[in-house]
């Protein structure tokens, strides 16, 4: 029987498909959308597209944050050559954690999770970190899961295909996605200031 609510932040719909599967019986489901991160705006409007779609079917109520790139990369600014799952990661999470607190205690809502553990390029210890100290800032419960075990990633990967989801190939912020050519002046600089 569901009766406790809970808001879930959520990046994409490929991720949200397999999160939901798991808390919608438990819980009073509500999914936000708060990812500045993501660039470029295109890209952002694309991954949200989906999220609607995946909302209109499931009847899972998605609530969109307000996309502000601009505080996003003024809080990652002096670690933006540091990598995935770097210092950078970790603002960039507790950043997005925040906002969904911060709505969840607007909302009266008593929990809060997020999806981002699903991906197997994610730090679920860092999320989770990050979480549990917003946890104790604003009251609100934080609900700790790594998604991406006992098959969690692929299972996601399946239930996105079954809807037809568009999937990304990278994380979503501009560093992540300069980060996959190796052959970049990006990554060479990003390389000599690692070594340094």
């Amino acid at each position: 029987m569901r009766s406790r609510s809970l808001l879930l932040h959520v990046c994409c719909a490929p991720c949200v498909c397999f999160v939901a599967e798991i808390l919608k019986d438990n819980f009073d489901l509500s999914a936000f959308f708060y990812n500045p991160n993501i660039a470029p705006p295109k890209e952002h409007d694309k991954r949200l597209e989906e999220l609607k779609k995946f909302s209109k079917e499931t009847e899972i109520d998605l609530i969109i944050g307000r996309y502000d790139p601009l505080q996003w990369t003024l809080s990652v600014k002096h670690f933006r050559f540091a990598g995935e799952r770097s210092e950078r990661c970790r603002i960039c999470y507790k950043f997005r954690l925040e906002e969904t607190f911060k709505r969840a205690a607007q909302l009266r809502i008593g929990i809060v999770a997020t999806t981002l553990s699903v991906s197997p390029h994610k730090d679920a210890y860092m999320i989770n970190t990050a979480g549990e100290e917003l946890a104790d800032q604003y009251g609100i419960e934080f609900f700790k899961a790594d998604f991406k075990k006992n098959d969690g990633c692929k299972r996601s990967v399946e239930i996105s295909r079954q809807y037809g989801f568009y999937r990304q190939n990278y994380c979503g912020c501009i560093y992540s996605k300069m980060e996959r050519n190796k052959n970049s002046l990006w990554m060479k600089k990003t390389e000599h200031l690692r070594k340094k």
